[in-house]
C-alpha cells in the first residue's frame, strides 16, 4: 500500500486555478470552451471541455507510459487538486481481518450525534493498479454528509504487486467483516452496503455477487459509479470515446494487463459481472455512467441485466460527463450534485424499500452552475 505524498507549492498552485475555473459564470465557461462537442446524442459539459483541454496537454494524459511508483503518485496529487476536504465530526481508520492477512479502512461519519442511517463499504477507482485512500477521500467525505451512513473507504491490494484475485478477496473479506461488525459503526447488517466508482465499482458488484448466498445476507444496496463490468468485450462506447475524454481505451488495456496474470481470465465473472450467468438475488443497484466514457454502455448493459434478473436498479446517465467526474467535487457543480443525488438515493433506500424504479434521473444532462439531477420524493439534499 502506498502513501500518499504532500502537496507541493505547484499542487497548491494547480487547485487554486482549477477552483478558478470552476466558480466562472455558465455563459464565459462556455465562451472559453468554444465550439460545442457534441457526440452520440450528448453535449460535453464546457467546463468539462474547457478543463480537458488543459488536463489533455499535459504529460499526465499518457500515465500508463510512466512508472508504476509515478502514475500513482500522479492520481493522488490529482485527485487532490479536484477534491476537497469537507468537514466531518469524525475521520478514522483501522486494520480489518481477511483471509490473506489485514486490510486498512478509513472511516467517515458526518455527523456523530446522529443516528447513522448505515454503512456504505466503499472501493476507490483506478483500474485495480492506481489510486488510495487518498484519491477518494473528496467523494467519501461527501458520500457520507449526503447519505447519513458511516462510509468504510478500503485501501485494498493493487496489481501488478497483487494480481486478481487479491483485491476481490480484500472486497469481499471487508464487507463481511463490516457485516459482521456492524454495531462497531453504529448500525445492523442489514444496512451495510457497497459501493465503488470505476474498479472500485467493479469490485462492489462483484462483492454483491458473491456473498449473495451468504447465511448472514449480501450487502443492503450496491452504488456503482462508472463500473467495469466486462473486460472480456469493448462496446461501443469504446469506438466513441478512445482518446481525448480522460479515461483512454490505452489505459484500459494497461490497467487489465497489470490486473490479469492470464487474459483469459476477463471471462471469470468475478472479473466481469456482466458475464455471471444470473444475476437474481443481487443487492438492489443504483448504476451511474457517464455519456463521454468508454465504460458507458457496458455499465447501462449491467444495470438492464440486473432489471432483467428482477433486481431494483435506479439507473442515471451524467450525459455531459466523463469518467470519474465526481472526483473534482471541489471544483464543479455537476460533481457535487452527482454524489449528492447518489448519497441520497443510498439514504432512501435505508428507509423504505421502493415499488419500482425510479427512472426521473435517466440521461440526467448536467449543466454549468447547476444540476437538474433531483433527489427521490420526500427526501432532503440538504448539505450539512
Amino acid at each position: 500500500m502506498h502513501r500518499s505524498p504532500a502537496p507541493t507549492a505547484t499542487d497548491r498552485l494547480l487547485r487554486r486555478g482549477a477552483r478558478a475555473l470552476g466558480s466562472l459564470p455558465g455563459p464565459v465557461l462556455r465562451a472559453l470552451a468554444g465550439r460545442a462537442v457534441v457526440v452520440d446524442g450528448r453535449r460535453l459539459d464546457p467546463a468539462v471541455q474547457l478543463t480537458l483541454r488543459v488536463v489533455n496537454a499535459t504529460a499526465g494524459a499518457g500515465f500508463e507510459r510512466w512508472p508504476l511508483d509515478r502514475a500513482r503518485r500522479h492520481i493522488d496529487r490529482e485527485a487532490w487538486t479536484f477534491g476537497d476536504e469537507a468537514p466531518l465530526d469524525a475521520v478514522g481508520e483501522l486494520l480489518v481481518p481477511t483471509r490473506d492477512g489485514r486490510v486498512r479502512v478509513r472511516t467517515y461519519r458526518a455527523e456523530a450525534r446522529t443516528p447513522p442511517t448505515g454503512a456504505l463499504v466503499w472501493f476507490h477507482g483506478g483500474g485495480w493498479v492506481l489510486g488510495s485512500l487518498a484519491s477518494t477521500d473528496a467523494a467519501c467525505r461527501a458520500l457520507a454528509r449526503s447519505s447519513g451512513a458511516v462510509v468504510v473507504s478500503v485501501d485494498y491490494r493493487l496489481a501488478p504487486e497483487h494480481p486478481f484475485p487479491a483485491a476481490v478477496h480484500d472486497a469481499v473479506d471487508v464487507f463481511r467483516w463490516v457485516r459482521d461488525h456492524a454495531d462497531l459503526f453504529g448500525t445492523t447488517a442489514d444496512r451495510v452496503g457497497v459501493g465503488g466508482e470505476s474498479a472500485g465499482g467493479n469490485l462492489a458488484a462483484v462483492t454483491a455477487l458473491e456473498t449473495r448466498a451468504d447465511a448472514a445476507g449480501g450487502p443492503a444496496h450496491q452504488l456503482l459509479l462508472f463500473p467495469v463490468t466486462d473486460l472480456g468485450r469493448k462496446r461501443r462506447s469504446y469506438e466513441l470515446f478512445p482518446v481525448g475524454y480522460f479515461l483512454t481505451e490505452a489505459q484500459m488495456d494497461w490497467y487489465a494487463g497489470h490486473y490479469l496474470r492470464d487474459p483469459a481470465a476477463a471471462l471469470d465473472p468475478r472479473v466481469s459481472p456482466l458475464r455471471a450467468p444470473d444475476l437474481a438475488g443481487a443487492a438492489p443497484a443504483y448504476v451511474a455512467v457517464a455519456g463521454f466514457d468508454v465504460l458507458r454502455d457496458e455499465g447501462a448493459e449491467f444495470a438492464d441485466r440486473l432489471r432483467a434478473a428482477g433486481v431494483e436498479v435506479r439507473f442515471v446517465e451524467h450525459a455531459g460527463q466523463v469518467h470519474g467526474f465526481v472526483n473534482a467535487c471541489g471544483v464543479t457543480a455537476a460533481a457535487r450534485a452527482a454524489l449528492r443525488h447518489a448519497g441520497t438515493a443510498f439514504r432512501d433506500d435505508r428507509r423504505a424499500p421502493r415499488a419500482q424504479d425510479d427512472r426521473r434521473a435517466q440521461r440526467a444532462q448536467d449543466t454549468v452552475g447547476r444540476s437538474p439531477l433531483r433527489p427521490p420524493a420526500g427526501s432532503s439534499s440538504a448539505r450539512r
